[in-house]
């Protein structure tokens, strides 16, 4: 009975009749709305667009267009920033510069000054104290201030002859390398020099010229140009016929551009290394020349270790303080040298 109730009252709900609402569809907006389109416009809707914005021109500045393709890139910036990464070579680096600054600091802080020591037969070979911070020499004079002093001038020595030798054999390498006509010139003045030995060549200028300090750098310039002049004339030959100088020479390019500009950029990381290995080489041989006695300046590094050959075991002060000094310099260039050649490198900048 109750299913038969429920049908009824369904059929009478849908036998009601339906309401009029009297709606006036005048005032009802009947278009349909529009759906924003995303993305790339249809191409059929470019029918409609106005003629004037189918055919405006974009804007171009040439301030912006150059500075789209602008670079912040610089290769010195870039060298520092890959030098300093490597914090075993700035704390070398951080230490050499000290030292050398120390070498004028050292005979202020002493109570001694280098003009004024004189000898004295009472403090023969005393070892290091309060009053003597390295002890005394054999005439009794001050080594504390003798040491810096010595380090002072062959640092100054070693730079001048370093660079000197340097620039000579970049020069000569670069015209080896580059001019084919000069290349057997150039090769049998490297094969006269390079087969005598170089020392033979420093004795004979001591002895007929002189031995002084300026006389020798001077002499060691004019014969140790050779190892990088032949390292440049090397690498030169790689990279003297590639396309940019093929079309630099059939542009008419003068050739001091084409080496100064084309080729010597990619050889920097090469010649800073050798320059940074050449001033630690240049004490080492200048002290085999002090040793020698081809020198005849009063003080050097080379000049103490000759002296303190023959008081070393009894005294050894003499020559520890000196060795320690060259071994420093020594290790520092050495670290330094090879974290700047890398720096300079355009392949490891980023």
């Amino acid at each position: 009975m109750a299913a038969k109730k429920e049908r009824k009252k369904t059929v009478q709900e849908l036998e009601a009749p339906v309401v009029n609402l009297n709606v006036n569809y005048d005032t009802v907006d009947t278009e349909p709305k529009k759906e924003r389109p995303m993305g790339r416009e249809y191409p059929k809707s470019r029918n409609k667009m106005p003629e004037k914005q189918l055919f405006e021109f974009a804007e171009y500045h040439p301030q912006d267009a150059e500075r789209t393709g602008y670079s912040n890139y610089s290769y010195w910036k870039s060298v520092w920033a890959n030098f300093v990464k490597n914090k075993a070579a700035v704390t070398m680096l951080c230490v050499f510069i000290v030292l050398f600054i120390f070498t004028f600091v050292a005979e202020w802080i002493s109570p001694y000054k280098l003009k004024e020591l004189q000898q004295n037969n009472n403090e023969i070979f005393l070892l290091p104290s309060s009053e003597h911070w390295f002890g005394t020499t054999q005439a009794g004079k001050d080594y504390w201030v003798i040491t810096w002093y010595a380090t002072r001038v062959s640092i100054g020595l070693a730079a001048m002859v370093a660079v000197g030798q340097i620039v000579v054999g970049t020069i000569i390498g670069l015209i080896w390398g580059y001019v084919r006509k000069l290349d057997r010139l150039f090769t049998e003045i490297y094969n006269l020099i390079d087969n005598i030995p170089t020392i033979i060549y420093m004795t004979l200028i001591a002895l007929m010229v002189g031995q002084s300090v300026g006389i020798m750098a001077v002499a060691m310039i004019a014969f140790g140009w050779l190892g990088t002049a032949r390292n440049v004339r090397n690498l030169v030959f790689m990279y003297r016929d590639r396309e940019y100088n093929l079309a630099s020479r059939c542009l008419g390019t003068r050739l001091f551009r084409i080496l100064f500009k084309n080729i010597f950029p990619y050889l920097i990381s090469v010649i800073v290394l050798r320059l940074t290995l050449a001033i630690p080489g240049t004490i080492a041989y200048e002290t085999t020349l002090s040793y020698l006695g081809l020198i005849s300046e009063e003080y050097s590094l080379g000049i103490l270790l000759r002296n303190s050959r023959d008081y070393f075991l009894r005294f050894p002060h003499m020559l520890v303080f000196p060795a320690i000094i060259v071994s420093i310099i020594t290790i520092t260039f050495y670290l330094v040298g090879n974290a700047f050649s890398d720096a300079c490198d355009p392949r490891n900048h980023v």
